[in-house]
Order: C-alpha cells, then structure tokens, then sequence
C-alpha cells in the first residue's frame, strides 16, 4: 500500500499549520505549506509594488516566479518554522511572515490566474502520496482526490486568540477580532476556491483540543484509512 495524500482544509486560526506538521513528522510524510507559496508571490509584489487590484501584472509574475519548500533545519523546526520557503532560489522564510504578506498573500489568493498557476505548482509537489498539505481549497480544488482529507475548524473565540498569541510571539499588536473576521468573510465568499468543506472530508472540532491531541486523532484517522484501502487492494487482487 502506498503512502496518502492527506489534505488538511480550514479557516485561519484553526490550527492546521501545526497540526499538518506533526501529522507529517508522525507518519514520516512531507509537509507542504500552501499557504507559504502565497506569502512568497506576496512578498514579490508588495516589494516590486504591484498591487492586488492589478490582476494581469500578478498573474504573469506568478508565471515566472520559481517557488521552493523544504524541510526547516532543526534549529528552525524549534522556532516553529514549517518549511524553508525559497523565492527565485533565495530563502525567504521568516520574510514572508508578516501582518503585511499575509494580508497581501490573502488578496492574492482571490485571483484565478494567480490560483490556476500555483495549484498546479502543488499538484507537482505533491504528485505520488506520502504528504500532508493544509490550505484552504486543497481538498476541493488541489487534491480532490486525497485519500484523507481533514475540515479542521474551531469557535470563534478560540481561533482568535490562537491568532492573537502568533502576533504576540511576533511582536505585532493588531485588532484580531476585527482581522479573522474579514479573514474569515475572504476566505469563504471569494469567487475562485472558496473555503468549503469538501463532502467526504472529516470535520475535526478541535476548540478543546490543543494541537498535538488534534494531530493524534489526524494520525488515527490516516492509519485506519491505510488500512481500509489496503484491505481494498487485497481483494482487487
């Protein structure tokens, strides 16, 4: 039986980042941050000053913008870094992580072309099983055929001061109430992948449950799916 592809769904603040990395780092798989190769083609454009509204200039500089990740060093992994993120072959990885990306990266994310060039980028990436990505569309649009997808989700309280311990640990003050729910308001009502979940993904509430329980119930999950389509390989044969 060969490894799962396993698509991890959500909105902000639900967690899926570090849940998504250790599901990997249990089950030996590669974790794909999506959401960094979005920060990373935001960080191109804000630097070049390309703005959001300018859909043709943003879906042509994804086009020739080479995105890299990679596992983080260990010295890295301790700081919570999920991948090394590499833009045009210079890392990036603590660049892309600011208020100012991420909002960048969030209105990029809307547009179509934009989408169309870095799923199939993912696609590549996770071309053959064995990894574990978390996004917004990836069990819908990216990996729609993932053999485990995940909606993770939580209450709103709790999403948002999830939200407002990373700023913290960042040094960013910002109003996060405010900040989720235009997230959140984004994220579902864009026209091109909306957050949805998708029909057969298993919906984890995880408002009680810190991010290592969450993962454990992840890898239960994986487990018990490996071994249902290995039973199904059996009897094909």
């Amino acid at each position: 039986m060969g490894k799962l592809t396993i698509a991890i769904d959500g909105p902000a603040g639900s967690g899926k980042s570090s849940v998504a990395r250790r599901v990997a780092w249990v089950l030996g798989y590669l974790y794909l941050d999506s959401g960094a190769m979005y920060r990373a083609l935001a960080l191109k454009a804000v630097d070049r000053k390309i703005t959001p509204d300018n859909e043709a200039q943003l879906v042509e500089l994804a086009r020739k913008t080479h995105i890299g990740l990679s596992p983080p060093t260990p010295r890295q992994e301790k700081t919570g870094t999920k991948n090394r993120v590499y833009l045009d072959g210079v890392e990036v990885t603590d660049s892309i992580r600011t208020a100012a990306v991420a909002q960048a990266a969030s209105q990029l994310a809307t547009i179509a072309g934009v989408r169309q060039v870095l799923v199939a980028e993912q696609q590549r990436a996770g071309a053959g099983g064995g990894v574990v990505m978390e996004g917004r569309d990836i069990g819908t649009v990216v990996f729609p055929h993932a053999e485990l997808k995940i909606f993770l989700d939580a209450c709103p309280e709790v999403r948002a001061e999830r939200r407002r311990a990373e700023h913290e640990e960042k040094g960013e003050a910002t109003s996060l109430e405010q900040v989720l729910e235009e997230r959140d308001k984004r994220d579902r009502e864009r026209k091109v992948s909306p957050l949805v979940r998708a029909a057969d993904a298993v919906l984890v509430d995880n408002s009680a449950m810190d991010a290592e329980e969450t993962a454990r119930l992840i890898v239960l999950l994986a487990r018990e799916r490996e071994k249902d389509l290995g039973k199904t390989a059996g009897r094909d044969a």
